[in-house]
């Protein structure tokens, strides 16, 4: 029933993801409504929040006791912050000369997110797989990507204005990321009893700091019709990438696995834990990194199509692994 509930809140999720959009487009939010109520600061205010509430609700217990299955955990990691980014590599040799360049970085921005926390946890469960290592690595993948995420983008991302661009993401990095997390840890066994409580606005909180910063963006991109210049070619290519790239990362992560004689609950944990990309983080770096106002669209469409692929596809090949008999090969 639980997990049930969850999905459903996932597919409301993406709906509404849908209807921001919409409104961005019929109701866009233009820069003078900020003295009726400053969206952006209280944007800015969220992320920091999510990331204190992601501190607080890191089980550091859980993390502890789980070690031991350290093959697993490297196998998930490399997937996620090493296979993933080495698949767009490959070509970019093929667009650094074209005008597609501004495309393949949006899908390597993908490439180089975490992976997702609650959805991998619930499909994994859905699954039969290891659960205890599910919950490990989400949380190790948010911590990681803290560092990763920024040092793998910080190669491809031009500087807009001057070499002071740097020093401000990490300035960005410090207060809306790695300072609250650090906090939400110190405030853990103090606050952990209230988090449980209230786990279920928490989520909500998440969320609609989600939905404001794709409402924010896309009406951004609206206003000045940068969908100019993201036609319908260059969705569908975003489109097939990020679906290839899903396929090929979850069957190459699959295959390490049984070369690895992993047992079916860990090839299951691998595989849906080492293929997921979080849309929480992709949404909150879009920002710190300091992503162009003029490319903010292009960098979350495959962050967004990726996300709404796996919870569709993956809930669905969870259920259909979780009728299968003990015996039959994942």
């Amino acid at each position: 029933m639980l997990i049930t509930k969850m999905f459903s809140r996932q597919n409301l999720f993406l709906f509404l993801l849908a209807v921001m959009v919409l409104m961005a487009k019929l109701i866009p939010f233009h820069e003078s409504y900020n003295r009726y109520f400053n969206l952006s600061a209280f944007i800015d205010w969220g992320i920091a929040g999510i990331f204190l509430l992601y501190g607080l609700k890191l089980d550091l217990k859980e993390v502890v006791k789980d070690i031991a299955n350290w093959k697993l955990h490297v196998l998930i990691q490399s997937g996620t912050f090493i296979l993933f980014p080495l698949l767009v590599l490959l070509f970019y040799p093929l667009v650094k000369d074209s005008g597609y360049v501004s495309i393949w970085l949006s899908v390597f921005f993908l490439a180089c997110l975490p992976s997702t926390v609650s959805s991998s946890v619930v499909m994994v469960s859905i699954a039969k797989g290891n659960v205890t290592s599910a919950i490990f690595n989400a949380s190790v993948s948010g911590l990681i990507g803290i560092v990763m995420t920024p040092l793998l983008m910080s190669f491809f991302l031009v500087p807009a204005e001057g070499s002071g661009h740097q020093g401000e993401i990490i300035q960005q990095l410090l207060i809306k990321v790695l300072l609250p997390i650090i906090l939400g840890i110190l405030l853990n066994p103090f606050l952990k009893k209230w988090v449980t409580r209230f786990s279920s606005a928490i989520a909500e909180f998440d969320r609609l700091i989600i939905l404001l910063i794709v409402y924010e963006s896309f009406s951004a991109a609206f206003t000045e019709n940068i969908f100019a210049s993201v036609p319908a070619l260059v969705f569908l290519i975003l489109a097939f990438s990020v679906v290839f790239l899903f396929f090929t990362v979850y069957h190459i992560l699959g295959f390490i696995a049984r070369k690895m004689n992993f047992r079916a609950e860990d090839r299951i944990t691998a595989t849906f834990c080492g293929s997921k990309k979080s849309l929480v983080h992709g949404s909150l770096f879009l920002l710190v990194l300091g992503i162009p106002d003029d490319q903010k669209v292009l960098f979350l469409l495959p962050v967004m199509v990726y996300h709404s692929f796996q919870l569709f596809y993956v809930s669905w090949l969870a259920n259909k692994i979780a009728k299968r008999t003990p015996d039959v090969e994942v």
